[in-house]
């Protein structure tokens, strides 16, 4: 440490601000966050300030209670929760891909126009989420909404988008996939960029179709760049919360809501169960560092037995 030190001093000087910084705003409060979730901390127990009154706090440590009832089923949300969460992440990552990877295939040959059409896909991307939050939520309005106003001219009869619970879900799922896929694209164009035509030439002369040129050099080409964006998107996706907070509210998802929206609706609900709130953080940390370790594991793996 000391010969790393009096070598590579000013690189640790310039990291320093930085570690100092991730301390403050992420170390302190995940530390935080693990010590309440240990706890039964909640509005009526925390310390506060009334006036020129200060009451101390009165919570209590009670060990892995709070995790017990939340993984034993006992709390009756964790479960059907988690079942949404997955299927609201895998379904988007799985639209993101697909639909970023056809978009990138088409955009990386020869077109007219070509670099219009990259910006004008790459636009929902530059969209605050928040901003694109509302204004589909005016498209998806069961009276006014676009959406309705096209079914009505077709024939169809208008749909509660933001009102029954599995419209509710294909909504916002919908508004995701809008805004994930710009990113998609963009990563896999780069990675297309960096595959070798000859490879290409290669497989064409020895006779290899359109279909197996992709399946044999596209995909194994874009392999490094798909795992990481997968798993990125997965993790994002996993934590998506305004899409589902701003599209339906809080009082109109109870239903629909993933672990991250439930989470915040324990601490900043009527009732704030800080306590709660922590331990829903730490598990789905916990989720997340398990499938990142098990996700690169299997990709080593796979690459070792190539």
């Amino acid at each position: 440490m000391k010969r790393s030190y009096d070598r590579y001093w000013y690189a640790w000087a310039m990291v320093l601000p930085v570690v100092l910084v991730i301390g403050v705003l992420i170390g302190y409060p995940l530390g935080r966050g693990i010590y309440l979730s240990f706890t039964d901390a909640n509005e009526l127990n925390v310390a506060k300030q009334i006036g020129e009154t200060t009451i101390p706090a009165t919570y209590e440590f009670i060990g892995l209670d709070n995790y017990w009832r939340i993984l034993s089923g006992a709390d009756g949300e964790f479960y059907p929760k988690l079942w949404w969460t997955v299927v609201w992440t895998a379904s988007c990552v799985f639209f993101h891909y697909t639909i970023g990877l056809g978009l990138a295939l088409l955009l990386n040959r020869k077109l007219k126009g070509r670099s219009l059409y990259r910006v004008m896909l790459i636009l929902p991307w530059a969209v605050p989420p928040f901003v694109a939050t509302y204004i589909w939520r005016m498209m998806y309005n069961s009276e006014s909404g676009v959406f309705n106003a096209l079914l009505g001219k077709l024939g169809f009869a208008p749909v509660d988008w933001l009102g029954d619970t599995f419209t509710q879900k294909v909504a916002v799922i919908g508004v995701n996939v809008w805004l994930g896929v710009p990113f998609m694209m963009v990563a896999i164009l780069g990675g297309l960029a960096s595959i070798s035509s000859d490879q290409y030439e290669a497989a064409e002369m020895d006779g290899a179709s359109p279909w197996q040129r992709f399946r044999h050099v596209t995909l194994p080409g874009l392999k490094p760049v798909s795992s990481t964006v997968i798993l990125l998107g997965t993790i994002w996706t996993f934590n998506m919360f305004p899409i589902i907070y701003l599209m339906l509210g809080e009082a109109n998802a109870m239903n629909s809501e993933i672990l991250v929206t439930y989470a915040y609706r324990l601490a900043f609900g009527s009732v704030r169960d800080y306590a709660g709130a922590a331990t829903y953080g730490i598990i789905i940390l916990s989720m997340l560092l398990v499938f990142a370790v098990f996700y690169r594991r299997l990709l080593n793996r796979q690459e070792a037995a190539q």
